[in-house]
């Protein structure tokens, strides 16, 4: 039975790992990977393990997948056991437990990518850019230091049942010294977008809070209303629009092609580039194309990433709109998910994401054409802007 149960392990681990081998033929030939040191290991350390208890298979099948991964070196490339899973694709739908954190990397050290709004971070005063030292939860006697674990392991020690408390321990810019905050978890739902009608109906405030795939179904929704908005005043005294991505993680591509194809006449929204150099072009939905007059202002913060720059990237390169805040965050890498049978899942870094004059933004992020700091003064300047 014993042996049985080694040689099941062994074809699972054997079999996973041929499965995230880009090209089978070329993995089995020179420099294959020897797996005799693992099953030597296991071995090991079912013979003499002083606590039995802890040797779980399932577990060890993970731990040794997890490292497989980890051995890229690449924070954004990740595997999840079923349980991460479910939350990462919990998280993309925009209906989630936790604190409200989008999170990444600054300098390899675990990040606020954004705080969701309304939520017990935004709430607490954590900004997009604070670094995440530690991470406690005392119910739990959990204490993690962040450079020891995965982009995942660290979401899912701040996610928790609702109702209880998770400490982080930050350093902020600018700040000599850490500092603790805790939260309390709540239930945490995303809303794409957010509508608003400012300065008596002369402009239309967008709120694009992550590009869910709800929003799909939204944005459309919103540009009828301001399309039947301007009609009803007859093209008067509306100035245009502000599309507000501070604070915004990014999401699904296909969502900001579909908003950028709203603003821009035609050409590249964004280009993505494969290991082998190839490129996919993602081009303007000419189906769209519903706002192309209406004068446009882009607020961008730090806590702009991945899909939410990349798009204000374009809408800056094709002189659609004036980009104004502080520079976004710089995540222009692409993940792949995979879900596998058991409920287990893959996060791999399959390519990057370019502007349309092919610039890299990852670790660079995009700079605003009027840098303004703080979240009342740059609502201020853009409507400064359009009303003007």
């Amino acid at each position: 039975m014993k042996f049985w149960r080694r040689l099941i392990i062994d074809f699972l681990v054997l079999f996973i790992v041929i499965r995230f081998s880009y090209n089978y033929g070329r993995w089995q030939g020179t420099g294959g990977l020897d797996l005799s040191l693992m099953r030597q290991v296991k071995n090991e350390l079912e013979d003499k393990y002083l606590d039995k208890t802890k040797i779980n298979d399932n577990e060890m099948k993970y731990g040794a997948i997890r490292g497989l991964v980890a051995s890229l070196g690449d924070p954004y490339t990740v595997f999840l056991s079923p349980k991460e899973n479910k939350g990462s694709n919990e998280d993309l739908a925009g209906q989630f437990g936790g604190v409200g954190i989008s999170l990444g990397y600054k300098d390899k050290t675990l990040a606020v990518m954004a705080p969701l709004p309304k939520s017990p971070a935004e709430k607490a005063g954590i900004l997009a850019g604070d670094l995440i030292l530690k991470i406690t939860d005392e119910k739990k006697g959990i204490t993690r230091e962040t450079n020891e674990i995965s982009l995942q392991e660290a979401v899912s020690l701040i996610r928790g049942e609702v109702g209880t408390e998770v400490t982080l321990k930050l350093y902020r810019e600018g700040n000599e010294d850490t500092f603790d905050v805790t939260l309390k978890r709540d239930n945490i739902m995303v809303a794409g977008v957010e509508l608003e009608w400012l300065e008596d109906q002369k402009i239309a405030w967008i709120k694009l809070s992550k590009f869910t795939d709800s929003l799909l179904k939204e944005w459309p929704m919103v540009v009828d209303e301001i399309l039947s908005v301007k009609t009803s005043l007859d093209g008067k005294n509306f100035k245009g629009i502000i599309l507000d991505l501070r604070n915004n993680p990014g999401g699904y591509l296909t969502a900001s092609v579909l908003v950028g194809s709203d603003f821009i006449n035609e050409g590249v929204i964004v280009k993505q580039e494969s290991r082998h150099g190839a490129t996919i072009d993602y081009r303007v939905d000419p189906s769209r194309k519903k706002l192309l007059d209406d004068k446009l202002v882009v607020l961008v913060n730090g806590g702009s990433a991945s899909a939410a720059e990349i798009l204000a990237g374009a809408l800056q390169f094709y002189q659609r709109a004036e980009l104004v805040g502080e520079k976004t965050f710089g995540k222009g890498t692409i993940q792949e998910p995979e879900n596998f049978s058991d409920g287990s899942g893959i996060h791999i870094t399959i390519a990057k994401w370019l502007l349309p004059d092919s610039r890299n933004i990852h670790d660079e992020g995009v700079s605003p054409d009027i840098e303004v700091k703080g979240d009342k003064a740059q609502l201020e300047k853009a409507k400064a802007i359009l009303l003007k």
